[in-house]
């Protein structure tokens, strides 16, 4: 069973957005559990406006241990957990039980330095980890912002692993979420759905990497030694 963890102590990076996006992408294909560790309840949320239990949501309070036991008990190949954006005790247990940290941030000076603390805990806990840039500015010719472009060279600063691509700031990330819905349920075939698409490729590729079961070559993720 692979276990990603959505981390990070910036508010508003995008955990929750790209929690219920991949889910969307992952359900598809896989049997797939969401946990929802953050009080703000924005999963929740979303899970609600689903209408549907598909995929399946558990709170957590205090610790995911028993609910990441459970679930592997109960079949489930991905466990998605979204955290709160603060260093607590629950944060703390998902990242020990994480195959894999997903630290989503925004390409702002105050975004890409709140990511530090969150990388250390990864490192802390031995436990593999990326920095996804989320919400970028859109352009016309789809070509990556400057902002993006200083946020990357300042995250080498750090030595942390980014991955390649970037999701733009679009209005149908956001429609899709009102819906219920994640981008590929929402407008399969939009640029959104793509990136989302693209980001679940590249995380799929990195646990493979973790699991042995694939190269390391050209993965998103950096094993904390």
């Amino acid at each position: 069973m692979n276990v990603i963890v959505f981390a990070s102590r910036k508010g508003g990076s995008g955990k929750s957005t790209l929690a219920a996006h991949l889910a969307a992408q992952i359900k598809a294909t896989k049997p797939i559990l969401l946990v929802d560790a953050d009080p703000q309840g924005s999963l929740t949320l979303w899970h609600k406006l689903r209408g549907t239990n598909e995929p399946p949501i558990k709170a957590a309070v205090n610790s995911v241990s028993g609910i990441v036991s459970a679930a592997k008990r109960d079949g489930y190949e991905w466990v998605l957990i979204d955290t709160p954006p603060n260093l607590s005790a629950v944060v703390d247990d998902a990242i020990k039980n994480a195959t894999m940290v997903v630290i989503p941030a925004r390409p702002g000076v105050f975004d890409v330095n709140a990511v530090q603390e969150t990388i250390q805990m990864c490192r802390a806990a031995r436990k593999p980890y990326a920095v996804v840039l989320n919400g970028a500015p859109a352009r016309r010719d789809e070509s990556e912002s400057p902002i993006v472009t200083i946020a990357r060279e300042a995250l080498a600063k750090f030595r942390a692993p980014v991955w390649g691509g970037q999701i733009t700031n679009r209005s149908d990330l956001l429609m899709a979420l009102s819906h219920g819905e994640g981008a590929r349920e929402y407008q399969a075939e939009s640029r959104a759905a793509q990136e989302i698409a693209r980001l679940w490729a590249a995380i799929e590729r990195s646990v493979k990497a973790i699991r042995g079961t694939a190269s390391a070559s050209g993965a998103m993720h950096k094993q904390a030694a």
